[in-house]
């Protein structure tokens, strides 16, 4: 089956038109020694991986479709990149001291996944689950989450998406202490335009498009209903989430 990130325009999106949240939220990763090796697991166009690069030496990304990597050199030029599963990790026992994965593990089978990322850690390497949500609130005012409701109903998500609880995850049975898992919060500055373009990389625009929906027609609703909301200003978008942190056990 087809899933809905792979193609050019997606591929561009996230590389391009997505606010920098992954930065923000990686920023607890300052307070440890930095890592000899780094990778980032379901790295999509690698904007997470990029921002990985203050805190390890060597950083790989890894992403299971081809096509999101389109842009990986002007993204994260520093980095590697590998075309691989998250289930299946194309890596030697022990090969990375920091493991990330921002918002891919719900399409993931964690069964195989967590015994995976514990083979390649270091004893004592760590392993950050995050995610966030869409930035569907601001600050000081309603009226972006009126908007982002109609948003979704006229565009609807595509299936495939499953929620992750990480505090609930076996962690223990798979040689993983969990250290924290916490909430998390990003505000970004954003102009009615650089809104518009994020919201317009999402998947359900996306998915509405490979339905057969037109592009013109998409960008023209949103342009309009947009513009009452920003004006000619700028909003403080929120973008929750949460942080979880796991240590590797010594074998």
């Amino acid at each position: 089956m087809t899933s809905v990130y792979d193609g050019a325009r997606i591929a561009a999106g996230y590389a391009f038109d997505r606010p920098a949240v992954h930065e923000r939220i990686l920023l607890p990763l300052a307070a440890a020694p930095r890592a000899e090796c780094a990778l980032d697991v379901g790295c999509g166009a690698g904007r997470s991986t990029a921002a990985l690069a203050p805190y390890a030496r060597t950083v790989v990304g890894l992403e299971p479709i081809a096509s999101m990597l389109a842009h990986r050199s002007a993204v994260a030029p520093a980095a590697e990149f590998v075309v691989g599963e998250a289930e299946r990790l194309p890596f030697a026992r022990g090969s990375f001291d920091l493991v990330t994965a921002a918002g891919s593990l719900n399409y993931v089978d964690l069964d195989l996944f967590l015994p995976e990322a514990a083979r390649v850690l270091t004893d004592g390497g760590r392993l950050y689950v995050y995610d966030f949500s869409e930035g569907r609130h601001a600050v000081g005012t309603d009226s972006l989450a009126g908007w982002f409701a109609a948003f979704e109903h006229h565009f609807p998500w595509p299936p495939g998406y499953r929620p992750l609880a990480p505090a609930a995850l076996p962690w223990g049975e798979h040689g993983l202490r969990l250290v924290r898992c916490a909430d998390t919060e990003v505000a970004l500055e954003l102009t009615g335009a650089q809104y518009l373009r994020y919201v317009l990389s999402e998947v359900n625009v996306n998915a509405a498009l490979a339905r057969g929906g037109s592009a013109d027609e998409v960008v023209r609703w949103c342009t309009e209903t947009l513009a009452p909301v920003f004006g000619s200003g700028s909003l403080r978008v929120r973008f929750c989430g949460y942080l979880a942190e796991a240590v590797r056990i010594a074998r």
